[in-house]
């Protein structure tokens, strides 16, 4: 995924769409994800035995798809929360990688907004942000937050409505409920290929992390060859985009 650094600011020109309600409404096409993907991990996360307060605490608190799902396969599994609490930080490990490529955009601003706009910040908002930037080489702090936190509210809601309805559905994978997140990967990756149009390009370097996170799942946990094959994957993009 790139996103272009070249930060511009210009205190007498504010930045076009820059309202809380705008970024709401650009959060909008990646709501029906976050309902879909956030009501299987409520199912999910219910099945394996939390109760509707848990449910609700984990999807404020750990707010990331891809940890509460593993989360409820380990917690169902009866693994050391060391383990657990370890497995999910390497997967989330990649936030630091897109929060360090957005801080540009927002280098002026306070610690304090800072950290509330890293603290919320998700693949999904990540990537309607960066699309964002390509169009503008600007992001507003207004909205960003309008952003992130019609995401989060979603997100929340739709754990807890998995949550209700949780005990209705014992077998969650008869019902496909298990590949809901990797589909909507498969969704925004396909999104953001079609906005670059840079097929070539995005080909290569989705080769590049297949065969990374192939050869690394041989020498470490699968949750460690994930972050290999973004660092590789994004390596070799930047290295091909300024060859071409």
């Amino acid at each position: 995924m790139e996103v272009n650094t070249e930060v511009q600011h210009s205190p007498s020109k504010p930045i076009e769409g820059n309202t809380y309600l705008q970024g709401v409404k650009d959060c909008v096409p990646t709501l029906l994800g976050y309902l879909s993907i956030g009501f299987a991990a409520g199912v999910v996360e219910r099945t394996a035995g939390f109760s509707l307060m848990e449910i609700a605490l984990l999807s404020l608190i750990v707010y990331a798809g891809s940890a509460q799902f593993i989360a409820a396969g380990m917690v169902a599994a009866v693994s050391p929360i060391a383990t657990i609490v370890t497995t999910i930080f390497f997967v989330n490990a990649r936030h630091l990688l897109l929060s360090a490529a957005i801080a540009p955009y927002f280098e002026k601003l306070s610690a304090r907004k800072s950290f509330f706009i890293g603290s919320l910040l998700t693949d999904e908002t990540f990537g309607v942000a960066s699309t964002k930037a390509q169009e503008q080489k600007k992001l507003g702090y207004k909205w960003m937050v309008g952003l992130n936190l019609t995401a989060y509210l979603n997100w929340c809601a739709a754990n807890v409505a998995g949550g209700l309805v949780g005990d209705w559905i014992p077998n969650p994978e008869r019902w496909g409920l298990d590949f809901a997140l990797p589909g909507m990967f498969i969704g925004l990756l396909a999104l953001q290929m079609i906005s670059r149009k840079k097929f070539g390009l995005d080909l290569l370097v989705a080769l590049c992390a297949a065969a990374a996170v192939v050869l690394a799942s041989f020498l470490m946990p699968p949750s460690a060859a994930i972050i290999v094959a973004i660092l590789v994957a994004a390596t070799a993009g930047m290295v091909m985009e300024r060859w071409k």
